[in-house]
């Protein structure tokens, strides 16, 4: 890492906003957990994780599930590094025959939410039974992919600006900080996933 991109890193964390800290959040996830615990208890899902945002998410929330499940990955993103996505980019598909399952996609943020329907359509077109959404977070704005689109299972909501910590990242960092926060000053323009 070059210096430059270190000082940097470090001024985006010492002036960020913490919007939600580690007990509101596992809070949040303790009330998905506890919908999940209800909705899918006899249905065997398999839960994937979105690499590499959903993977706190997932951690957090699978220990909180008492029912039978199975857990595979993906890797789709739009990002790479950057602070703004492109193009959507399959880097790893997962593992385990969809047709059937009922599936439940985890990640860290709906922010736009194109990759999460592109990923809700690839399950659908492997034969997904049923395939459901559960984000750590929603940031709350206008510019969704699809109008009123909304995660099944939300853990916390946040305000639009760019976000960071519990598996989001800043150009490929910052995913360990231990809550939620916006950069400082950040643009609504900023998205994140």
């Amino acid at each position: 890492m070059n210096e430059l991109l270190r000082k940097e890193l470090l001024q985006v964390r010492q002036h960020a906003r913490e919007l939600h800290d580690m007990a509101a959040v596992d809070v949040g996830i303790d009330k998905v957990a506890q919908a999940l615990c209800r909705d899918y208890q006899d249905r065997n899902p398999l839960l994937l994780t979105i690499m590499n945002g959903g993977v706190v998410f997932a951690g957090r929330l699978l220990t909180r599930l008492d029912f039978p499940l199975e857990i595979d990955y993906l890797h789709a993103t739009r990002y790479t590094g950057d602070t703004a996505g492109g193009d959507i980019q399959w880097l790893v598909t997962p593992g385990v025959n969809l047709a059937g399952r009922h599936v439940i996609i985890m990640d860290d943020i709906l922010d736009v939410g194109t990759t999460l329907l592109a990923i809700i359509d690839a399950c659908q077109a492997q034969g997904a039974a049923s395939v459901a959404t559960a984000v750590l977070v929603d940031k709350q704005h206008d510019r969704k992919a699809r109008p009123g689109l909304v995660a099944d299972y939300t853990a916390v909501y946040a305000e639009d600006a760019y976000l960071f910590g519990c598996g989001m990242d800043y150009k490929g960092f910052w995913r360990n900080a231990p809550g939620i926060y916006a950069v400082a000053d950040s643009a609504p323009a900023g998205e994140t996933s």
